[in-house]
């Protein structure tokens, strides 16, 4: 059995903004986060996933709150041109059923 580890909100962020920055640089797909963050959530006791899912809950939704004011941002700009609109709402529900397929309580 895997040894299993604890959790803090920091130990929550590091984790997402490192498969962030993973996916950013290219060197990890969506399916490989997504099996990342599964193998995470089973290393996680059963105690502590509440907590764990509520940390987050929070990491993501700031971080989506953050990507959203920084295209908001950028979008007020007239003579930045993007090459898609970022639309939150389709954002939230990604997350969301990431969340959900990973055996995370909603």
């Amino acid at each position: 059995m895997p040894q299993e580890i604890s959790i803090s909100y920091q130990a929550v962020k590091s984790k997402v903004y490192r498969l962030i920055d993973a996916m950013v640089e290219g060197s990890k797909t969506e399916s490989e986060v997504r099996e990342s963050m599964r193998r995470w959530w089973m290393l996680i006791h059963p105690a502590d996933r509440p907590v764990a899912e509520k940390y987050l809950a929070m990491v993501l939704s700031r971080s989506n709150a953050t990507l959203g004011a920084i295209g908001d941002g950028l979008f007020a700009i007239k003579d930045f041109k993007a090459l898609r609109i970022h639309d939150s709402e389709k954002v939230s529900k990604i997350a969301a059923s990431h969340t959900n397929s990973a055996g995370f309580v909603s």
